[in-house]
């Protein structure tokens, strides 16, 4: 019988899944006991990862055109978009984590959070594009149930309002269309043969590789809480 999409992202997605134990920062904003630097951090690395990640998207989407891969560039337009959307609610993350001018400009970015970008920027440059889009997806659970967990925890313990919470909430919200767009993507790539068809091992490679690097950016967070 042959894959669709929906059962290509489903079994990446869980096999890529992480275990519960393999976040070390969010369990503690779960529960409060998480240091507000932590939180700060938190917050200044996301705009240089907001920043990378939407030059890698439109980057994707503009190679993607090119291949007359219409799928793979509605995707990751969409997701370039996203980012636009993202960067305007982080603002409101940032103060409300007490964080002024001043210490945005001052703040000196982490290699072990700034991992994760790189790697989205290397599969801007090399992979196929539905091979990234396969990858991406397949990490994306794990990320908005995080993004859940977390703006729960701000409300509950910390006293962040709505609109600081609109950053994380944004990522837990269900993404119908994200979600369809990236089957579509997904499907073009297993039906088209662009490049030989996509390959699902090599996704699954940036899969794995996406997943350690975004474990990476929170445990090197969790070292300040």
């Amino acid at each position: 019988m042959d894959r669709t999409a929906l059962d290509v992202l489903r079994s990446t997605t869980a096999e890529l899944a992480p275990g519960a134990a393999d976040n070390r920062l969010v369990p503690l904003i779960a529960a409060g006991t998480a240091d507000r630097r932590a939180l700060s951090a938190l917050a200044l690395e996301q705009r240089y990862i907001i920043e990378s990640d939407r030059s890698a998207f439109t980057h994707l989407a503009e190679r993607s055109a090119a291949r007359r891969d219409d799928a793979s560039a509605v995707f990751f337009a969409g997701l370039a978009g996203g980012e636009n959307t993202a960067a305007e609610r982080l603002e409101t993350l940032i103060a409300a984590c007490g964080c002024d001018a001043a210490d945005v400009t001052a703040y000196e970015p982490m290699a072990g959070c700034q991992a994760y970008p790189s790697y989205v920027a290397r599969l801007a440059l090399t992979a196929a594009p539905a091979e990234a889009a396969l990858a991406l997806t397949a990490n994306f659970a794990a990320w908005g149930g995080y993004c859940a967990t977390i703006a729960e925890g701000l409300r509950t313990h910390y006293g962040f309002d709505d609109a600081a919470c609109g950053f994380f909430d944004f990522f837990a919200e269900p993404a119908p269309d994200v979600e369809a767009q990236a089957a579509a993507a997904v499907q073009a790539g297993l039906d088209s043969g662009l490049d030989g068809g996509l390959d699902t091992a090599a996704a699954r490679r940036h899969g794995r590789l996406l997943r350690s690097y975004e474990l990476m950016f929170w445990n090197t967070l969790a070292e300040l809480a």
